[in-house]
């Protein structure tokens, strides 16, 4: 087994570049990218990380030189032929040929495009501009080299024995929660942790850990890369990105009103089954409901990834019901902050109404808090988003304000349009 601690104290080994392979991303951007290569290759769009933890100041613990360096890193990586091999002959929600050839032979020859750094107020302003199949890329690459810098610059100053103690106590918590979770009889349940985790290596070590105490309960992982290398399944289907971009294209109230739906009618002509997951917040969950065609509710499941989870999962049953849809046989996946508690409750609410799934992240592969870490140890909340499309602006509401994204205009609109 891999000596994490002694690979983190020998930060300079070029044997650990933070991003590895084109495919050390999540699933959901590849399906996502082949479906607005497919459907929208002319789309120009703008993304934006955006630290949501206004208290931490990155510049102060990443230097822009390891920064710049780690981008450049991930700039020169190309897709080898084994894992374009894997992509085109993987069976992937059971289908064959999830990707197309043209798209296949594309992404072979692919490299992540230039980005934009500069400092802007005690952070890092970090952007990528560009054709939207080309830019949309860089979210996941981005957003966990700035996660595993902070790793690096909190545990910068410990020594190997402290650091191997550090992991022992990780591991041992970690083995902890996998046990409680074990007692779920029907438990469903992966791996989101990609963007915001502690380290490639560590979020490794968690999902072999979760693979060998949970067994038939977990159901892979969202990272391509590490589902390829140990042989498991790749998890993921679509994000806000989608919805928010389609309607920035949109010129009048009436085809704003329409975008959410209009991606989603686009997507099911590509993709089927359980790839037909309904994200419903990026406007707010009920008014989508409210107003959603009658077809969507043959689609699978929902998943519930802001606001109170709770209210979030009795409004979709709620919405099912009302179109004569039979509840346990939709699927139900919880992916917003995650936590064991979080899914025992959640669990013991609504498994006797519907399939149910968990979408656990951030508390799986970054949780090191209350491990005798001098520094801040909480997990950063950071986020990669489309800013613009064509130039013009995007806008995400949710169901929890405080991840709301646009200007304030802009907001009013989508508000009064949404309801």
């Amino acid at each position: 087994m891999v000596d994490i601690a002694k690979r983190m104290f020998n930060q300079n080994w070029k044997i650990d570049p933070i991003v590895r392979s084109l495919l050390d991303t999540d699933f959901y951007k590849i399906l996502m990218n082949q479906f607005i290569f497919k459907n929208a290759k002319e789309v120009t769009a703008k993304f934006k990380l955006i630290n949501r933890s206004k208290d931490i100041s990155l510049v102060e613990l990443i230097s822009e030189e390891e920064l710049r360096n780690q981008l450049d890193q991930a700039r020169n990586l190309s897709l080898s032929r084994g894992e374009a091999t894997w992509l085109r002959g993987n069976h992937f929600y059971g289908n064959e040929m999830m990707f197309t050839p043209d798209y296949v032979r594309w992404l072979e020859q692919f490299a992540l495009p230039e980005y934009n750094l500069t400092k802007r107020n005690g952070n890092y302003e970090l952007t990528f501009e560009g054709l939207w199949y080309e830019v949309s890329l860089w979210e996941i690459p981005a957003l966990s080299i700035v996660s595993e810098l902070r790793s690096r610059a909190i545990l910068k100053t410990m020594g190997k024995f402290e650091l191997q103690v550090l992991y022992a106590r990780a591991m041992t918590k970690l083995w902890e929660k996998i046990e409680k979770l074990k007692k779920l009889s029907d438990l469903r349940i992966a791996d989101f942790g990609t963007r915001r985790r502690h380290s490639f290596l560590w979020q490794d070590w968690c999902i072999q850990a979760m693979n060998e105490g949970l067994g038939e309960k977990f159901l892979g992982t969202s990272n391509c890369l590490i589902a390829h290398r140990r042989e498991l399944e790749a998890i993921g289907t679509n994000a806000h990105e989608l919805p928010m971009i389609y309607s920035a294209l949109a010129v009048t109230d009436s085809e704003l009103s329409k975008a959410p739906y209009k991606v989603l009618g686009e997507w099911q002509k590509q993709y089927d089954g359980n790839l037909r997951i309904i994200l419903p917040d990026t406007y707010g969950s009920e008014s989508f409901f409210k107003n959603a065609p009658d077809w969507l509710a043959t689609w699978t499941g929902v998943r519930i990834d802001s606001g109170n989870p709770v209210r979030g999962a009795e409004t979709a049953l709620k919405w099912w019901e009302s179109k004569g849809e039979d509840t346990t046989k939709k699927l139900l996946i919880f992916s917003d902050g995650l936590d064991v508690n979080a899914i025992e409750m959640l669990y013991a609410r609504f498994s006797a109404s519907a399939r149910l799934s968990f979408g656990w992240g951030t508390l799986l592969t970054n949780d090191f808090r209350g491990l005798g870490i001098d520094l801040d140890s909480n997990p950063i909340s950071i986020v990669c988003k489309a800013i613009s499309a064509n130039g013009k602006p995007t806008v995400k509401i949710s169901d929890d304000f405080g991840k709301s994204l646009g200007r304030v205009s802009d907001l009013n609109r989508y508000k009064r349009v949404f309801a």
